[in-house]
């Protein structure tokens, strides 16, 4: 999710760095519970519903604390274009995961940080390319390809379609990040306010989605299913969110980011372990080349 707002410290103490695994690991099972959800549940509809309840957790905890969640007025054409970023991408990543494995996906999605790294170097003349962005942006590039050569015996005939949704999640994420990065991140907007922002302005975008392409269909939900969307509405949007925004307040984002290469490595763990995917010798070494390159683009420069 975003980016970066007035870093402080460049070192991440032993506490803070467990915190980051923890949401790392929060993040992977994300994945696995949208597919788990997704067996009974309209995945754009789990998405919207997502949204919302997160957006009303936040805005309960933010009047508890007496915080501004609401943006000025003059800065309101900042919430609609997140929200529409942010809803895009969530509309995708639920939608996408009804058509290909969550291992495969969450490789996919990971792209995020490649893509960030070159859409910042044309639009943004503090963060360029150099050698160590390069190579990882290559290793992750092959590995990514090799992603998309794997085989697997859980992966259905449309995979497709869900893998070019992946990739555009990822796209969007990256977009967002950038967004912020030009147009937010030096205005007067808190976190919180972005957080909800994202939250909040996604929405009506959701509920489009859901009403003009899941309109008729069957809504059962199982309790595995509901089971799974507490997790993604509570544990991933709320509490997760927050806990990432409080380390953004806190770190130097570089080296908060050379941590999500760990998500991807969770999320395909938990894929085989709980949905029993079959993970392939190929996703392995394209998940290796991916993570790796994830590392080498948000490696702290030693001239910081």
């Amino acid at each position: 999710m975003a980016t970066p707002l007035n870093q402080t410290s460049q070192h991440i103490p032993v506490t803070e760095s467990l915190l980051l695994v923890v949401f790392c690991l929060i993040a992977g099972g994300n994945i696995v519970s949208i597919k788990f959800s997704n067996q009974s549940i309209p995945p754009i509809l789990a998405a919207t519903i997502r949204s919302v309840v997160a957006s009303f957790l936040l805005w309960l905890w933010a009047r508890a604390l007496n915080i501004q969640v609401s943006l000025p007025a003059g800065q309101m054409k900042h919430g609609v274009a997140l929200g529409l970023l942010f809803g895009g991408q969530f509309l995708l990543l639920y939608w996408g995961l009804s058509f290909t494995d969550a291992s495969r996906g969450i490789i996919l999605v990971f792209c995020q940080p490649l893509a960030t790294a070159v859409m910042a170097h044309f639009t943004l003349p503090d963060d360029r390319l150099h050698t160590a962005k390069a190579v990882g942006l290559c290793m992750s590039f092959v590995g990514l390809v090799t992603v998309f050569g794997s085989r697997s015996a859980t992966l259905g005939e449309l995979h497709w379609i869900g893998d070019a949704m992946m990739l555009t999640t990822g796209l969007l994420w990256a977009a967002n990040n950038i967004y912020i990065k030009k147009f937010v991140e030096n205005t007067s907007i808190s976190h919180f306010q972005t957080l909800f922002a994202h939250l909040f302005f996604s929405i009506p975008l959701l509920v489009c989605g859901t009403l003009g392409l899941e309109w008729g269909m069957e809504f059962s939900p199982q309790p595995a299913a509901l089971s799974a969307l507490v997790y993604q509405c509570v544990v991933v949007a709320f509490i997760g969110y927050l806990l990432w925004f409080r380390l953004l307040q806190r770190y130097q984002a570089s080296r908060l980011v050379s941590f999500m290469f760990l998500t991807p490595l969770f999320g395909v763990i938990l894929s085989g372990l709980i949905l029993g995917e079959s993970l392939t010798l190929s996703l392995w070494i394209g998940l290796g080349l991916v993570a790796a390159g994830i590392y080498l683009v948000n490696r702290p420069s030693t001239l910081e």
